[in-house]
């Protein structure tokens, strides 16, 4: 029954990308003990899997900003008590980078395994036992699967399996018809689909009878979010929502249409028709990775509202 921590501490995408790691170690190890170190904000993602059984939480973007502060230090210290508290078998840091080889490296364990020269993004050698190098070219998905049955000796086969659910919830705002969410934000504006798409997008759907909903996460976002409704039909303005909650939108939508952001990942996590908008990037190793999920686009070729609308036709008779 080995015990085994996972390092990857965010961000959300990354962390979603994660949890098929998690589905083969249980597969192959079905008494393994697995916990996870992850940022604050991210906490509920591990949660959603039954194969985690520990999370241990980090706020180092929190603490970057009040290194001054006392309650900083405070939780720096009670963060290091508790990475310390257990002793593993396997430490995987699958993340690659400073922050993460230092975590990994302070925790207590046997052997602490991390990506080689050629496959992370900041390779600190002398913070692991061993390192492995896994092309970059394969998926982020592909990437941490690979590592963990390196690592664990087992061959990484068969379809990613995310290992989680989210019930879909009857929230008191939401139409009681077809709805579809549209995940229109984005950090990097440059990685925006244009508002006029996003309208037409939604006229489409509301002639099929099915509503929009369109969540925001800022206060931006949410101006965006009140504009594009104004302009549609059929369309709601959801209040903020936290993960979990927002796990449960995710879960009851008919599909998914989404920039490359963190929620548009979860939405393919949880087996929901999804359609991934690429504007400014390529999706070949960061994108949505689902059987339900379709990623058109890329960099400065952003998909039509026909090929969406198209994709999402057959991604929904599916």
């Amino acid at each position: 029954m080995p015990k085994i921590l996972l390092v990857k501490t965010s961000s959300m995408g990354d962390v979603i990308h994660n949890l098929p790691m998690v589905s083969d170690i249980r597969r192959h190890f079905p008494d393994a003990q697995i916990h996870w170190v992850v940022e604050e904000t991210y906490q509920a993602i591990p949660a959603m899997h039954p194969g985690v059984s520990k999370i241990i939480t980090v706020a180092l973007r929190r603490w970057r900003k009040t290194l001054w502060k006392a309650q900083t230090w405070k939780e720096l210290v009670n963060f290091f008590k508790r990475l310390r508290s257990e002793h593993y078998d396997f430490i995987l840091d699958s993340q690659g980078l400073i922050k993460s080889a230092l975590i990994a490296r302070l925790a207590k364990g046997r052997r602490r395994c991390g990506l080689g020269r050629g496959s992370a993004r900041e390779f600190m050698p002398l913070f692991y036992d061993q390192a492995f190098d896994i092309p970059r070219m394969l998926h982020a998905v592909q990437r941490t699967r690979s590592l963990a049955a390196q690592v664990l000796g087992y061959a990484s086969e068969g379809k990613a399996d995310y290992g989680i659910h989210a019930k879909p919830a009857n929230f008191s705002w939401l139409p009681r018809r077809d709805y579809a969410v549209l995940l229109h934000a984005t950090s990097d504006r440059q990685k925006l689909w244009p508002e006029a798409q996003w309208v037409e997008l939604g006229a489409r759907l509301n002639q099929s009878a099915v509503t929009c909903v369109l969540p925001w996460g800022s206060t931006d976002e949410r101006a965006r979010s009140e504009l594009l409704a104004q302009r549609m039909q059929h369309a709601v303005v959801p209040p903020q929502l936290g993960l979990n909650d927002a796990a449960s939108l995710l879960a009851g939508a008919k599909a998914v249409i989404g920039m490359d952001t963190g929620l548009t990942h979860l939405a393919a996590a949880l087996n929901v028709p999804v359609v991934g908008i690429y504007c400014a990037s390529r999706p070949e190793k960061t994108g949505i990775h689902s059987e339900s999920a379709l990623n058109l686009g890329g960099i400065n070729q952003p998909p039509t509202v026909a090929s969406v609308s198209a994709s999402l036709e057959r991604m929904m008779a599916k």
